[in-house]
């Protein structure tokens, strides 16, 4: 860690997730906040910046101050193994900046305290937690270690988990300050561990599998239905596909699936084309992930499914609602209740959940932004859906082809050389039924180097409107993808 690095994460002020103290003379209230960080989001702890100006001072490190700050993190219950930093600030010889920083403890775990006192966050406060809550927490933790998602996965290795979906979300993790940035560094094994998806002796969970397995075949319950319906009701499939795998790998084809199915309007923002789905990308994602998240695993039989009605779209998954939820409070704000907590800490580790129930308020700001009506909510006995309602009622033919510029361009194809026809042809087939990312890609046209390949196959069809990216508010994003749109797909069959 550097001291541009304190600079970057002091660039926001004190808040939930930050706190400075000019010295280690107020070294047991920040260990408080220390405390709060770990019951609530994660956060930095930082010694030796005036928290009024926010100016780098540093503080003298000894021996004897080394020792006071490990005297203080030992009142930590339960016993946690927190990493100090010591950063050397320039132009100010035997000064350093003292940096610790923790992330959040899952809501099925035992909650922390501090000198036998638990502390939570709220906004840029430290506050004793409230009774009722340390309660329900400390209740929770017991009965953790027997889901379904903290035994033992019998048979496999780290050798047969997805390496790169890992080290992707990991450096998510760290780029939001979700988790230190020497993560980055550690071994696979070490980053499967430090994410708790290894028992106490080293064997790796179901969640793990859940997460990040390669092969899924010995996990029929792996899966994802995804049905296009003709009119409003289950009399009559337009397409209907199973697709099995890991968290990621159905969130991906759920993603395609949408993209598939539902229609795109795009403008040219500056000299790229801005593609969007008649329902928002991020609200879908959202629900699609906390669906695959929040699911019953146990049981053998059960399955996530996605209906796309010519009026709505449902997203529904095994299990029920916790019980301090209805269909109508879980709109309101409310605390997080995960049905898998070490899956769902691993997803907001790696910020594919947000903690503390805020997803379901961004998919109806979503909604509400693009003008359409808030998502429903319901259950039964065996699943809990969510209903997203369409701007108006889309035949076949609508959603196969929203674009009037596809003819235009196939004439234009024409008239470009046939090798030329022949490469976008190729690029459009790799794409195929259910995206790829960059690397796919590249393999997949047998082509090495990137910025030729984004220039000359990625950047022209995202402005053509041919592919759409998975997370198009982050281009870069570590675990991109690219799907082809309906214009996509209906200039491949022409081709």
């Amino acid at each position: 860690m550097t001291i541009e690095d304190v600079k970057t994460i002091i660039k926001g002020d004190e808040t939930r997730r930050l706190e400075v103290k000019k010295s280690t003379g107020e070294l047991k209230d920040g260990m408080r906040s220390i405390c709060a960080f770990l019951n609530t989001d994660g956060g930095w702890l930082l010694f030796g910046i005036t928290p009024t100006t926010l100016r780098i001072l540093g503080q003298d490190v000894t021996d004897n101050t080394r020792k006071e700050i490990a005297r203080e993190i030992a009142k930590l219950e339960p016993l946690i193994d927190i990493p100090v930093e010591y950063i050397d600030v320039p132009g100010r010889p035997g000064c350093q900046v003292i940096a610790i920083h923790v992330n959040a403890a899952g809501y099925w775990e035992a909650p922390h305290a501090y000198d036998s006192k638990p502390y939570i966050r709220v906004e840029s406060t430290t506050i004793v937690m409230p009774l009722d809550i340390y309660r329900d927490r400390l209740m929770r933790s017991k009965v953790n270690r027997y889901k379904w998602e903290d035994q033992v996965c019998e048979g496999i290795t780290i050798a047969d988990l997805e390496e790169q979906r890992i080290r992707g979300g990991v450096r998510l993790g760290v780029e939001r300050g979700r988790m230190p940035a020497s993560s980055l560094l550690e071994t696979t094994e070490s980053l499967v561990e430090k994410l708790k998806l290894t028992t106490s002796d080293g064997q790796l969970k179901n969640a793990a599998a859940a997460l990040f397995l390669h092969d899924t075949s010995q996990f029929p319950q792996f899966l994802l239905r995804m049905a296009r319906f003709r009119g409003t009701n289950k009399n009559e499939f337009i397409d209907n596909q199973r697709a099995y795998g890991n968290f990621f790998a159905l969130l991906d084809a759920g993603i395609a699936f949408f993209f598939k199915h539902l229609s795109i309007s795009g403008k040219i923002v500056g000299i790229m084309r801005e593609e969007k789905l008649e329902v928002p990308v991020e609200a879908l994602r959202e629900a699609l992930t906390n669906a695959l998240c929040h699911r019953f695993f146990h049981n053998t039989s059960s399955s996530v499914g996605i209906a796309i009605y010519d009026d709505r779209i449902e997203i529904e998954n095994s299990g029920h609602l916790p019980e301090e939820l209805t269909p109508e409070t879980i709109k309101q704000s409310h605390h997080s209740f995960p049905q898998n907590p070490t899956i769902a800490d691993v997803l907001f580790k790696t910020t594919f959940l947000e903690n503390w129930g805020s997803g379901v308020g961004r998919i109806m700001d979503a909604c509400r932004d693009a003008g359409l009506p808030e998502p429903e909510y319901g259950q039964n006995a065996s699943f809990v859906w969510v209903t997203f309602k369409r701007g108006a009622i889309h035949s076949e033919s609508h959603t196969s082809s929203p674009y009037n510029h596809t003819t235009i361009q196939v004439r234009h194809t024409t008239s470009m050389r046939p090798s030329k026809v022949k490469r976008l042809r190729t690029f459009l087939s790799v794409v195929g039924e259910n995206g790829a990312n960059l690397k796919t890609l590249m393999e997949g046209m047998n082509l090495r180097n990137r910025s030729s390949f984004v220039n000359a196959y990625i950047t022209p069809n995202l402005a053509d409107g041919n592919i759409a990216m998975l997370y198009p508010e982050s281009p870069n994003h570590p675990m991109q993808s690219y799907y082809l749109t309906a214009k996509g797909r209906e200039l491949l069959e022409r081709l």
